[in-house]
């Protein structure tokens, strides 16, 4: 009996010890003064992206060698110092004298300087600076980008968790049904048949949950990768809910707006100037250097300074063929700044039909299938409680209900994107 009573005494301690940690974790996570997770609204996560993503953060770096370039473009030629001296009679040692050097050897030392003829260096460093406009149009166009990428994540998130919410809910109220008819079998109302019928279909919603859980987590963690996956812990939560708010906007207005702050419209006329330049540049480059050079020369006893200019004649390579790529080069971009304005007008048009058919379907919703879709479950659960309805009745009104829900929420939160898709397409906060 002693042996056995202190074995139980030692299980007992050995099972606290273990359970320890657990009551520790319980404890932390319920204490009111233990750290909440972060909460980001829309605007914190996109000023997030823009200050971490990796991708963007490399891509500003095209703006910094871009300016590395305008620093090469105007750089000046660096003059040549040349050095020659010749006839040393290495082969005959006996004529290795002073005196030899100085009567016979000849020294030379010359300096020499190409001068830039056609504007040449103006005319480079402008098509460097064209092309750092450029890049910083891209740039701007890559913000514009992730701007909406990250609004439609976020409202992803915000879609999910409220899917988890309904999924939870529905849960609880047919765990409630479910409990309502233990009772029942327990007074004899039911059969034990019937009521594991019900009790299966609880599987049902739990799956639900389950599906509801995955795809919050999922959606979170494709908004942290647009945020820079190490600015946020895992934990992290967002703030706003699904809502769908009348507004007006004109399509005519919108475009307008769009051809004057669209950056990748702005970025193909940025790239015009620089074809434009480019092809000043290439007649600019027509024009032949000139070489000035002046020297001193030491022949023997005699001391002399000399001076000399060359220049290429251009009789065959006149640079022909980098004036003709470069006059089509032109073209070209005056083609894609066409079509970059298309494309604009294009967006703003889809975007502008997706929002508006988006705001049709989201008021459809509220003009009363929500509604019909509530009563419908709360008449059905009523009949169901008084035994006027069947357990196949409650579930099909349960169903209908929960799809009806889903349905407007996703039509929420496609109304939201379409919102953003919209600011997106004009290229500026036309709907805030």
């Amino acid at each position: 009996m002693f042996w056995c009573s202190q074995r139980r005494a030692v299980g007992t301690r050995l099972l606290i010890l273990l359970l320890l940690p657990s009551v520790g974790q319980v404890l932390n996570a319920q204490t009111p003064g233990a750290n909440p997770p972060p909460t980001i609204s829309l605007d914190q996560a996109v000023q997030l992206a823009l200050a971490n993503n990796q991708s963007l953060r490399a891509q500003r770096l095209n703006i910094d060698q871009a300016r590395a370039g305008e620093t090469t473009a105007a750089l000046k030629p660096n003059p040549v110092y040349s050095m020659v001296n010749e006839d040393f009679p290495i082969f005959s040692p006996s004529q290795l004298t002073f005196d030899n050097l100085s009567q016979n050897q000849e020294f030379l030392q010359s300096v020499s300087y190409t001068i830039e003829r056609g504007d040449k260096r103006n005319k480079r460093l402008q098509v460097a600076r064209d092309s750092t406009e450029v890049s910083s149009r891209g740039v701007a166009d890559a913000e514009r980008q992730l701007r909406f990428q990250v609004a439609q994540a976020f409202i992803g998130v915000l879609l999910a968790k409220s899917n988890l919410e309904l999924a939870r809910q529905d849960l609880k109220d047919f765990s409630d049904v479910v409990e309502i008819n233990r009772q029942r079998m327990q007074a004899g109302d039911i059969s034990k048949g019937d009521f594991l019928k019900i009790a299966l279909q609880k599987l049902q919603f739990e799956q639900d949950v389950a599906a509801a859980e995955l795809a919050l987590a999922q959606s979170k963690v494709g908004l942290r990768q647009l945020l820079g996956y190490q600015t946020l812990s895992a934990s992290f939560d967002v703030e706003g809910a699904l809502e769908h708010k009348r507004r007006v906007v004109l399509p005519e207005e919108l475009e307008k707006q769009a051809l004057a702050n669209r950056p990748d419209l702005r970025g193909a006329q940025s790239g015009v100037k620089l074809a434009d330049d480019t092809v000043t540049l290439a007649y600019g480059n027509r024009a032949r250097d000139l070489t000035a050079e002046a020297e001193y020369k030491r022949n023997g006893p005699l001391n002399g300074v000399g001076f000399g200019v060359s220049i290429e004649i251009p009789f065959h390579d006149r640079n022909q063929g980098e004036i003709a790529r470069s006059q089509f080069a032109a073209r070209q971009a005056r083609e894609l700044e066409a079509a970059a304005r298309v494309a604009v007008l294009t967006d703003v048009r889809n975007a502008y039909e997706g929002f508006r058919n988006s705001d049709q379907v989201v008021t459809l919703y509220e003009s009363g299938y929500l509604d019909q879709a509530r009563d419908s479950r709360e008449i059905s659960r009523y009949a169901y409680r008084r035994g006027a309805a069947s357990l196949l009745d409650l579930l099909d009104a349960e169903r209908s209900y929960r799809a009806v829900q889903l349905a407007y929420r996703q039509a929420l939160a496609t109304f939201m994107i379409g919102v953003e898709q919209l600011n997106s397409a004009v290229g500026t906060q036309v709907i805030p």
